[in-house]
C-alpha cells in the first residue's frame, strides 16, 4: 500500500530574500537555486516572493528526508522546484537527495507552495510503500 512516509514543511520571510539579494545577488542565487530555478524567478514581478517559496520547498524537502541516515549530505541544489506546462510545481530530487529519497523507498513526493506578501510556505509529503 502506497501512503505518507515522511512530511516537511518550511517558512521563509520574503524581506530576508529581498535583502540577501540585494547584497549577494549572483553568489546567493548560485548557492541556493538551479539554473532552471534561476530563470525562473528573476523573471518574475518580485523574484525574492518566488526565491523564498523555492528555499522554503528545499527545507521542507530536507526536513522529510531526515528520516534517512544521510540526509545531511543534502544540499540546496540537490533539490528542484520545476513547473510543468500548466505552472503547476513539483518536487525533484538530484544527488545527495536522491539517494535518501530511494534509503528511505519514497516513489513520489506531493509539494504544495503559498506565499503571502511577507511570508512563503511549503509543505512536501513524501510517499512510498508502507508497511
Amino acid at each position: 500500500m502506497t501512503g505518507p512516509l515522511a512530511v516537511g514543511i518550511d517558512l521563509v520571510d520574503i524581506v530576508r530574500v529581498e535583502q540577501l539579494l540585494r547584497r549577494h545577488p549572483e553568489r546567493a542565487l548560485r548557492r541556493l537555486l538551479t539554473e532552471q530555478e534561476q530563470s525562473y524567478c528573476m523573471a518574475t514581478a518580485r523574484p525574492a516572493q518566488h526565491v523564498a517559496a523555492r528555499l522554503a520547498a528545499k527545507e521542507a524537502s530536507y526536513k522529510a528526508l531526515q528520516q534517512a541516515g544521510n540526509a545531511r549530505r543534502v544540499g540546496w541544489l540537490d533539490s528542484e522546484v520545476v513547473l510543468n506546462a500548466h505552472g503547476k510545481p513539483s518536487l525533484q530530487l538530484h544527488g545527495a537527495a536522491e539517494r535518501a529519497a530511494n534509503h528511505l523507498g519514497v516513489s513520489s513526493a506531493i509539494m504544495s507552495l503559498t506565499h503571502s506578501d511577507s511570508t512563503a510556505a511549503a509543505v512536501v509529503i513524501l510517499l512510498g510503500e508502507v508497511t
